[in-house]
């Protein structure tokens, strides 16, 4: 499957890793073009994050891997765009 964005939800603690080890571990898997790095909550311990992550042909299992050996944790996939190109979501009206 072309995976060409993800969106994922990761945590890490207060002190490490940093924003800038993270986006460095990310950029550095083959195919990824660009990464977004937004916090999303600041609690006592920890900061929520959404990282956006846009490419070609992304491995989904590198980079998860590549987030966690700085010590982040994912919490889940947010959001997956694959084909041969990306598909904004349309938001419905109810």
């Amino acid at each position: 499957m072309n995976i060409r964005r993800l969106v994922l939800d990761v945590d890490k603690a207060i002190a490490k890793p940093t924003i800038l080890e993270i986006g460095n571990a990310i950029e550095s898997v083959t195919n990824v073009e660009g990464v977004n790095i937004t916090v999303t909550e600041i609690d006592v311990e920890t900061i929520g994050m959404d990282i956006t992550i846009e490419g070609s042909n992304l491995d989904c299992d590198t980079i998860v891997r590549a987030i966690e050996s700085t010590g982040a944790v994912v919490h889940s996939i947010d959001q997956l765009l694959a084909g041969k190109r990306i598909v904004e979501r349309i938001k419905r009206s109810r």
